[in-house]
């Protein structure tokens, strides 16, 4: 069988390394020469809460050849159309591309490659590229969870949970857009404010203010899933829609407290879309708080909390913001309820 991640970058890098390590064939793939080069002499290095070095197989995507039976997309949403129009070339017609990405790339992907072949993935840890060959794992090493869902029959879904198991526990999800939108209701929370403040999950949580404003972000996540008659699955065990949904002012204040508790274990997080700016890039973020909104204009759920975060990211990459904590005071005219 013939496997391969594309778009190894940070989380790539670690992802491809863990499977390896257990002795199976992966291609790591990526468009940055340097890092490609320094996997090949060196291998890929992985530190943070683990360390470990271990030797892969990278390519340059002009050095792909023939098809493979499973690839995991790992590249950025911004530039799907292009990237699966191109991978159509090289996947088997037996094969599954499974995104692991955040947002719900899922359906456009289907409509380019066609549904059983379309597998999806959120992934519940984080990881920062350092450099060429050297990723940062920053997840807690008993935090390494995938929930691996289907859009049609599910091609090669047991030999895709079968890899991810290389590195972490894979639980199969039959409500797999529900799974998504759990991941998605952490993204858009703390990717999100991660991305507007500069600051670590973890101080996003811990801050008083920025809490607050996490609070309410995760809310309209909850509420517009509701509309949408989405079931948010459990994410390691917890219902966090059960736990961070709220009306009266006790379970709010309850929902408020477990916010810190909740991102023990992923203190140490931040975002990839702050990773892309701190570069200079455009990030994703119309693909992560940006497609909440657009389900609350759907269904009818306002997102004011949402929508702020999408301006105020977009107003960094116009360099109208400078990325700083003091960003949370943006949200200060939104309703406090």
């Amino acid at each position: 069988m013939r496997c391969a991640i594309y778009g190894a970058g940070a989380m790539g890098t670690v992802l491809g390394a863990y499977i390896a390590r257990a002795g199976k064939q992966i291609d790591l793939i990526n468009r940055n020469e340097k890092h490609i080069a320094a996997l090949k002499e060196k291998g890929a290095r992985i530190v943070g809460t683990v360390e470990f070095t271990q030797k892969v197989n990278a390519l340059l995507p002009s050095e792909m050849q023939g098809k493979y039976d499973i690839i995991l997309l790992m590249t950025k949403q911004r530039a799907n159309a292009e990237i699966v129009t191109f991978l159509k070339d090289y996947l088997a017609e037996d094969g599954a591309l499974c995104t692991c990405q955040n947002g719900l790339p899922e359906p456009k992907v289907a409509g380019i490659i066609g549904e059983d072949r379309t597998l999806g993935c959120a992934i519940a840890w984080g990881a920062t590229f350092l450099g060429e060959g050297v990723s940062e794992l920053t997840s807690d090493p008993s935090a390494l969870t995938f929930s691996l869902g289907a859009l049609g029959r599910g091609n090669r879904l047991r030999e895709v949970k079968e890899l991810l198991e290389c590195m972490g526990t894979v639980a199969v999800e039959e409500n797999f857009i529900g799974a998504r939108w759990s991941k998605l209701l952490i993204n858009s929370t703390f990717s999100g404010l991660s991305t507007v403040t500069g600051a670590t999950f973890g101080e996003v949580s811990e801050n008083k203010s920025s809490r607050r404003v996490a609070q309410r972000i995760m809310k309209e996540c909850i509420d517009v899933a509701k509309a949408a008659s989405i079931k948010i699955e459990p994410v390691q065990g917890h219902k966090i829609d059960k736990l961070f949904d709220y009306k009266g002012g006790l379970k709010k204040a309850i929902s408020f407290a477990l916010i810190p508790v909740a991102m023990k274990k992923h203190a140490k997080l931040v975002s990839s879309m702050l990773q892309d700016l701190k570069k200079g890039k455009k990030c994703e973020i119309d693909f992560i708080n940006g497609v909440v909104c657009e389900y609350g204009e759907k269904y009818g759920v306002p997102t004011p909390f949402n929508q702020r975060t999408v301006e105020i990211v977009h107003g960094i990459e116009e360099g109208k913001y400078p990325i700083e904590f003091k960003n949370i005071g943006l949200y200060s005219d939104l309703p406090k309820k």
